[in-house]
């Protein structure tokens, strides 16, 4: 019951969103025999799949009561826009580089809630490290973003210097866990009080 009992401490901290991860080569799958209660969460859930079938995602999300879904692989906008008109709202996230070609982003605009940018890297999933945050500015595009990819306690002050007007939320991931899936309340506890300070 650890996962459900970590769950529980992070819910009381002021976060907004909870990632659960439904890609099966992902360390922090949550498995198909998941611990009882460990969706019934009163924040707002999201739902992280790579490259999985729609039908799939629409019926596990109904399921499962899931409002939101993380699209971490190749999913066309057609995909977007069909999970959004089932009703859930879609974060679709792009690997960033030096050579990210942002006006691919125009053809996700209408089908899209949001944006996630991340680091990229060989295979889904998260890498630990940061992509150069200078490469932001480049965004010109309408869809709020969430901030993701090698996120550290240490990063905080950083962070709050960031000033892009479409910077909506931050993705907290390997860096605040003791191990795949527990998060280190602690570490999240303190990141939040220097960041909203």
């Amino acid at each position: 019951m650890k996962f459900n009992q970590n769950r529980e401490e992070v819910e009381k901290l002021p976060v907004d969103f909870l990632g659960f991860i439904f890609y099966p080569k992902s360390k922090r799958f949550v498995g198909e025999n998941t611990e009882p209660g460990l969706f019934n969460s009163a924040k707002t859930k999201v739902a992280v799949f790579v490259d999985e079938n729609a039908f799939e995602i629409l019926g596990l999300t109904k399921n499962l009561g899931f409002e939101f879904v993380q699209l971490h692989g190749k999913e066309n906008p057609k995909t977007c826009l069909l999970l959004k008109d089932q009703g859930l709202k879609v974060i679709k996230a792009f690997n960033l580089s030096e050579k990210f070609q942002f006006e691919k982003l125009r053809e996700y605009e209408t089908t899209v809630d949001y944006f996630l940018f991340d680091t990229k890297t060989e295979l889904p999933g998260g890498s630990g490290k940061k992509f150069n945050w200078e490469i932001l500015e480049k965004y010109q595009g309408t869809v709020p973003f969430f901030l993701s990819g090698g996120i550290g306690p240490e990063d905080a002050e950083a962070i709050k210097k960031l000033q892009h007007p479409r910077l909506f939320g931050i993705d907290l991931n390997s860096g605040f866990e003791d191990e795949p899936g527990v998060k280190n309340v602690g570490k999240l506890k303190e990141f939040i009080t220097r960041i909203t300070m």
